[in-house]
């Protein structure tokens, strides 16, 4: 008898070969039998109707803190998610000099948007080096499994103090001493090493990410350490990732290129359509391509939908920098809706002059990019579905509009700004970056920017909207959507134990009914540490999700199994 056995589903086993009827039993966390599996399972699921597939590797996400205080890593685990990595984008807690935490809390809050109060809160410090990061980690309850990455800024900070947290360049001394740090991270079980480049990503004073203009001696020394280590990937938040330097691209692809020749390991990196330049990610795409070609193991990160803003009263708005809305802002929603709703009030914030905010400035500008999100969510709207041309074609004030769907649903309606990845109101730039053989699907930012976005849910995204429903371009076969998933998240970071359904492979699944398979609109709840807020976007259809042989998530309902563990480097 198998302890569990899935039965008559449809298998899409990882690997990108067709999809077949059959079981798969798993026993002690492993997978056993995959096709026709005779003996019955101690637990069994019926999969009639229903897809199987490998439990999803998201290697993109930011629960450096929610680890320490939430086992589920909601929303992940909602959404078919059964490994997460974690420590991108050069932002981190370990290691962490005991006087230096609250600096690290406000590193992250600002370049990932988690409340630095939740973070005060919940975190529970038990370490200093990240050995004692990854020991302590091991102590942890988990529903999924958690691997982590070396971040780069966390380093520079633990070694330069204060002239590594303003950026000041680095000696020759600093530099051998963080490379120390990240070989030992490395040979701990960390399964790479973060940095970020973009000016974008800054901490809650506006610092740059400490490394963010880190020289190349510096980079390389990092890259070295992996190489030392035998093992590990380079992660980047390039420089221009968010348009800001049109020539950085060809700067970044030049250094990376050479770095991944010298020590034969990884390197990752976002890659985003922007507004500036909307062809710009087939000039990099063609860059990758040749380097691809030569066996040069450079891979960009893409995500499966527009990276953008949700806007309402409950997140942020383009109103918020009128004077007699700050008036009110910092009532209760229903109290807040209450006096929006008041012609006279409302009158007076539409007439006022926005005050000198860039940030209010810059998601109010082209109401023409911006959409209801709508329940179920829609995102990739048409251009006539934009603010400005329902505006026109009503014959009323954009403005006017604007100010009437923030009042919608008792004020919890939201808005879409897409930000990058929808230069030309189509996401088929995204299809093309996600069929090109080189790309990994990442970038979902799961546990981070919280008070914005909830991309978590691109990988039933992925299957409602790129398999199932998409009508404005062509689709994507289900098996090549589930590759990018699995396996090939999982061959990036070396893990090779899972991500295939196959005999010895880590027994992780998804039984999943693709054709009720639905992601409900995001809402904003108050459950993190300190009551602290943040959106969450919940899905139906997920018959259950495995992990090491064990349901965790049955039906959209947590299990209370947690077979969850650290993976510590390569396998």
């Amino acid at each position: 008898m198998h302890e569990l056995v899935i039965r008559n589903g449809t298998v899409v086993d990882g690997t990108g070969a067709p999809a077949f009827a059959g079981d798969v039993a798993v026993d002690g966390g492993v997978i056993t039998e995959v096709g026709t599996v005779g003996a019955a399972g101690r637990e069994e699921i019926d999969a009639t109707g229903c897809l199987v597939t490998p439990g999803f590797v998201d290697v993109h996400t930011h629960y450096d803190g929610q680890v320490t205080w939430d086992p589920t890593l909601a929303p992940s685990c909602w959404h078919g998610v059964t490994t997460v990595v974690m420590g991108n984008c050069g932002v981190g807690f370990a290691p962490a000099a005991p006087d230096r935490h609250e600096w690290l809390i406000g590193l992250m809050e600002g370049v990932e948007d988690i409340p630095g109060t939740a973070l005060a809160e919940g975190i529970r410090w038990g370490w200093e080096t990240f050995p004692e990061f990854l020991d302590f980690l091991d102590t942890q309850p988990l529903m999924l499994d958690v691997g982590t990455q070396v971040p780069h800024g966390a380093v520079r900070g633990y070694v330069m103090g204060e002239r590594g947290a303003r950026n000041e360049p680095a000696s020759p001394e600093d530099i051998a001493a963080m490379a120390r740090i990240v070989q030992e991270g490395i040979e701990a079980g960390a399964l790479g090493v973060s940095t970020s480049r973009t000016i974008a990503h800054r901490a809650i004073d506006g610092e740059p990410v400490p490394g963010t203009f880190a020289a190349e001696d510096e980079c390389f020394a990092l890259g070295r350490a992996l190489a030392a280590a035998g093992t590990g990937v380079f992660e980047l938040a390039p420089a221009g990732v968010m348009g800001e330097d049109l020539a950085a691209p060809d700067r970044e692809m030049d250094w990376m290129v050479r770095l991944a020749e010298e020590t034969g390991r990884p390197i990752t990196f976002a890659l985003l359509q922007h507004d500036i330049e909307p062809d710009q990610w087939k000039k990099m795409l063609d860059l990758v391509g040749q380097v691809h070609d030569r066996g040069i193991p450079v891979r960009p990160q893409v995500a499966g939908r527009p990276l953008g803003l949700l806007l309402g009263l409950q997140t942020f708005h383009a109103l918020r920098d009128r004077p007699s809305y700050l008036a009110i802002e910092p009532l209760a929603l229903a109290e807040k809706v209450a006096r929006l709703r008041d012609p006279e009030l409302r009158a007076r914030i539409l007439a006022e002059a926005p005050a000198a905010d860039p940030r209010m400035a810059f998601i109010g500008l082209g109401l023409d990019r911006t959409f209801r999100l709508g329940d179920p969510p829609d995102y990739e709207p048409g251009p006539e579905e934009s603010l400005a041309a329902q505006a026109a074609r009503a014959g009323v004030d954009p403005w006017d509009l604007y100010f009437d769907l923030l009042l919608g649903d008792d004020g919890r309606e939201l808005l879409l700004r897409p930000l990058l990845g929808y230069a030309q109101f189509t996401q088929d730039p995204i299809r093309e970056m996600i069929l090109h053989p080189a790309t990994a699907l990442g970038l979902g930012d799961g546990g981070a920017h919280v008070g914005a976005i909830c991309d978590a849910s691109i990988e039933t995204y992925m299957l409602t909207h790129w398999v199932r429903d998409r009508t404005r371009g062509a689709r994507l076969p289900l098996e090549l959507v589930i590759r990018k998933m699995t396996s090939d998240p999982a061959a990036l970071y070396g893990l090779g134990d899972r991500g295939v359904l196959a005999v010895g492979k880590k027994g992780d699944c998804n039984v999943v009914d693709l054709d009720r398979l639905a992601l409900r609109r995001p809402e904003m709840h108050y459950d993190l540490p300190a009551g602290a807020p943040r959106l969450l976007q919940r899905a139906d259809g997920y018959v259950a999700t495995v992990v090491g042989g064990q349901v965790v998530m049955r039906d959209g309902v947590e299990t209370g199994a947690r077979p969850g563990a650290l993976v510590r480097g390569a396998r």
